[in-house]
Order: C-alpha cells, then structure tokens, then sequence
C-alpha cells in the first residue's frame, strides 16, 4: 500500500470546486480544506507506489483552480484507535 498527504494551493475563488473535483479521483481517500500555508490536504492512498505518479502530478495537480502541490509520502501509519484496540479483550 503507499499512501501520501498531499498539501494544495488554490486559487482562492476555486477552493471549493478544487477540493470537489479532487476527493472525486481515483485513490483519493478524502480532502479537507484548512487553514494555514495550504488550502486543501488530500489523504491519498493506492495498492501500488507508481499510481502515486498518476493520481498526483497526472490528477491533482491538473484540476482546475490547483496553483500548486506538495506530497508527503507516508512511511508508517500509527493509531491510537488500533493500539487501543490490541488490548480488548472484548469483555463487557
């Protein structure tokens, strides 16, 4: 699995377009608009690192409105809902 977080700029008018077209491409988990240097973070996430290639430069980057990307590869995902759940014994 390769997974990616990838931090979008917009134009400001097209945020909300961006972000729509964006969570609708293939191996897009989710988007989120925020505040900060960036106006949207996409959750990517694909069986095999080279669609990476195409989901990211090939897709995001092209939809209408997006001004520019950085990608952030995910090594390792940690959870404290999973280490939470390593310890249920399932006893109520």
């Amino acid at each position: 699995m390769a997974d990616a977080v990838v931090l979008i700029t917009t134009q400001a008018d097209k945020v909300s377009q961006a972000a729509q077209r964006i969570v609708e491409l293939d191996g897009v988990r989710d988007v989120y608009s925020v505040a900060g240097d960036v106006d949207l973070v996409a959750i990517v996430s694909t069986p095999d690192f080279d669609n990476l290639t195409s989901i990211i430069p090939d897709g995001i980057a092209k939809v209408d409105g997006v001004v520019s990307t950085q990608t952030l590869m995910a090594f390792r995902q940690y959870s404290a809902r999973d280490d939470a759940a390593a310890f249920d014994l399932g006893v109520d």
